[in-house]
């Protein structure tokens, strides 16, 4: 395999746009990691019993946590069965196109040179939100009055 050969000393718009294709080297193996996950997840079905081990929170405290039910989201997901996928993880299903946003403005912004950096306040009030939001629907989900959020 031979190196790509070098850039001419002056030629700005090549260095920019090589600079430009290594910067996105994070969020392409973020992409990577994430689409692995997501065919093994694909090809070995977690509605089986015991296909991916338990839930330590559920195992160890018996209770069903945030993250209870999201890997048969996924399956279902990729099976196109998204009021299925709802049923296993609703908050999960609900966070995707949040999540989307969140990295395509990752993306974006390693690929203008702009990095996006949010201001302390809103990501303070953001990881205030977060949490307040897996709490309540941990507890929820625990809850007789919201069983139906339980995978």
């Amino acid at each position: 395999m031979t190196a790509a050969p070098p850039i001419p000393p002056g030629d700005r718009v090549a260095e920019r746009g090589a600079h430009r294709w290594s910067r996105l080297l994070l969020p392409g193996a973020v992409l990577g990691t994430l689409g692995a996950a997501t065919v093994a997840l694909y090809l070995r079905d977690p509605h089986e019993q015991g296909s991916w081990g338990a839930c330590p929170t559920k195992a160890f405290v018996g209770i069903e946590c945030p993250g209870c039910g999201g890997l048969r989201a996924v399956n279902d997901l990729t099976h196109f069965q998204v009021l299925d996928a709802a049923s296993s993880n609703l908050l999960f299903v609900a966070s995707i196109p949040f999540l989307a946003y969140i990295f395509g403005r990752w993306v974006w912004g390693r690929w203008s040179g702009r990095s996006w950096s949010p201001s302390d306040r809103s990501m303070n009030i953001s990881v205030a939100v977060l949490l307040v939001g897996l709490f309540a629907f941990t507890v929820l989900r625990n809850t007789p009055v919201g069983s139906w959020l339980a995978p």
